[in-house]
């Protein structure tokens, strides 16, 4: 199974945050630090805020913080949240497959899916940025600070 863009950013961000300690960094400073466009990563910003995740203030002062709810929130919600719980391959799509009401592969996958998710839950953002992971997250940046 592999992670959509949205979801790999939105866990990302998450740890940035969990380690930024007294920092605010902006939205746009994030995405510079992990190289990816400003306008995906608003659009994750705001669901993460949306979710109550993250809080953004605007302005002068203003930046990213992660909530407490953020600090604690489940990996697997989180996954489930932004991959949806969908079947992993398309049995209806516009080719609906033959083998659709006797396969035993969609309920395999389905299964596995679930395990999948199952074992990230118990799992937190504050868990993933453990040393050494921390550490190391605080010295990934694209550019110097101030550049602005």
């Amino acid at each position: 199974m592999r992670l959509l863009r949205s979801t790999d950013l939105a866990l990302r961000l998450l740890m940035r945050l969990a380690v930024a300690g007294d920092s605010t960094p902006t939205t746009r400073e994030v995405a510079g630090d992990m190289d990816v466009p400003y306008t995906h990563a608003a659009k994750v910003v705001a669901e993460l805020q949306h979710l109550g995740l993250v809080d953004a203030r605007r302005g002068r002062g203003g930046g990213l913080t992660l909530t407490e709810k953020g600090r604690t929130a489940s990996v697997g919600a989180l996954v489930r949240g932004f991959e949806g719980e969908g079947d992993v391959v398309d049995c209806e799509g516009a080719t609906p497959c033959p083998l659709n009401t006797a396969c035993r592969l969609r309920g395999a996958l389905r299964r596995a899916q679930e395990a999948f998710f199952a074992a990230l839950d118990p799992v937190t953002v504050t868990d993933i940025v453990r040393e050494p992971t921390g550490p190391l997250l605080l010295g990934i940046t694209t550019r110097p600070r101030g550049d602005d």
